[in-house]
């Protein structure tokens, strides 16, 4: 069967350096770190005392109260940067045929803060069980999807894929292929996260995965740098629509990109540890070009991975190199995660969204916080270091790892008529 074309018509955008789309680029492109002290609660006890907070974020702008208390933080994120992409997306709902329109989103953890808060709230208790009844629907890592099929009466396919630091890069993959195979006409597709809790902090520092650089927060995510020693954990989310490009043209639609293709794979490895030889981070940026249709060369710039930790920028600067070869000098890399820090299953819809601006105004985002080479990592790599770089982007490629080995990877592309 001729599998059909997939393009990008809405954007929407809730992060620690920006709580739109327009502003969160604009934080992307002046080198503008997100990381400051921890608001949520007191952080006296804690190894790490900073994260990647999304910051003057009022819920009951967007939400109803109480709509709002029937959400974790994970789903009201979800919510509100649906709300701007469908927006951006500028649909006649009077002639969308709904039963068309699925939702695929994606979410390492899902109701973090909610579950954290019940448990302890009972522990305190008299030990009689007397839970919150919404305290299940707001937990489960599905039901973001549900409150935005609900809220739009959207129809189609809906679920969620969970896959830790990959799911959102999942969930817009199988978005593409429910479009390209004909399943759908237009997928609301993305992640949200929202993890900066006394659990997610305290189970993160037990394995000794966060930095903790508390005299200097904003420089603490620092992507191939020698002195790098852990991400930073950040929240929020990021939605994209997407859709057939016959219906996009039909409706008029503006049109950002053209998704190429994705590609999955596992490492076999380890639970959190990446591949020492990146073998799994290559053969999902192989599996990606075969599904596109594309060679190494065809690509102009791959945003990374790279979360700032120590294994992790190694493995993945190694893949790269077997995969483009000589092509890999040419390249611009970066890693938006030393200004984001790391939204978990929702780093890879915001990834994508920092690519597709790239294409769109020819522009790098830079990976900020690097001081010093790593002797473990080839000198000879653009790394878009401290400073965006104009550049004509045309082919985009977006990595996404996450804890078990599983690895995502999605291209996009400029569009061509």
């Amino acid at each position: 069967m001729k599998l059909r074309r997939v393009v990008v018509t809405g954007l929407g955008a809730l992060t620690p350096i920006g709580n739109t789309v327009q502003e969160y680029w604009e934080g992307l492109i002046n080198g503008k770190s997100g990381a400051a002290p921890i608001t949520y609660f007191d952080t006296t006890n804690f190894k790490t005392k900073f994260a990647c907070e999304v910051k003057n974020f009022n819920v009951e702008d967007f939400i109803e109260r109480k709509d709002a208390r029937k959400m974790d933080r994970y789903a009201q994120y979800a919510v509100v940067a649906t709300d701007e992409a469908v927006k951006d997306a500028k649909f006649d709902f009077e002639k969308l045929d709904k039963d068309r329109v699925g939702v695929i989103w994606g979410s390492g953890i899902g109701g973090l803060e909610t579950f954290q808060e019940e448990v302890i709230g009972w522990a305190k208790g008299s030990g009689i069980p007397k839970f919150n009844p919404f305290f299940i629907p707001k937990m489960i890592a599905d039901i973001a999807g549900g409150h935005i099929s609900i809220k739009y009466g959207f129809r189609g396919p809906n679920f969620t894929t969970v896959s830790a630091c990959a799911s959102s890069t999942n969930a817009l993959i199988d978005a593409f292929n429910y479009i390209r195979l004909g399943h759908a006409d237009v997928m609301v597709t993305g992640g949200s996260e929202a993890a900066v809790t006394i659990a997610g902090m305290g189970g993160f520092n037990a394995m000794h995965a966060l930095s903790t650089r508390n005299d200097d927060p904003t420089t603490a995510s620092r992507p191939m740098d020698k002195d790098r020693e852990g991400f930073v954990l950040g929240e929020g989310a990021g939605s994209l629509i997407l859709e057939e490009y016959d219906h996009a043209v039909a409706r008029g639609a503006t049109i950002y990109c053209e998704i190429g293709g994705g590609g999955m794979s596992a490492d076999a490895h380890h639970i959190t540890a990446p591949h020492p030889e990146g073998l799994g981070a290559k053969n999902v940026m192989i599996n990606c070009l075969r599904d596109a249709g594309l060679t190494p060369e065809d690509v102009d710039g791959v945003n990374m991975h790279g979360t700032s930790t120590p294994l992790g920028d190694i493995a993945e600067s190694k893949a790269i190199l077997e995969v483009f070869g000589e092509h890999a000098y040419t390249l611009n890399l970066n890693s938006t995660k030393s200004m984001t820090g790391h939204l978990l299953g929702a780093a890879g819809a915001i990834e994508t969204i920092s690519s597709i601006l790239s294409i769109k105004h020819g522009i790098v985002p830079p990976t900020i916080n690097h001081f010093t080479d790593d002797e473990n990592i080839d000198p000879k790599l653009n790394f878009t270091f401290n400073k965006a770089q104009k550049r004509d982007m045309n082919v985009v490629m977006s990595n996404t790892f996450g804890f078990g080995g599983h690895n995502a990877c999605v291209l996009i592309k400029k569009l061509e008529l």
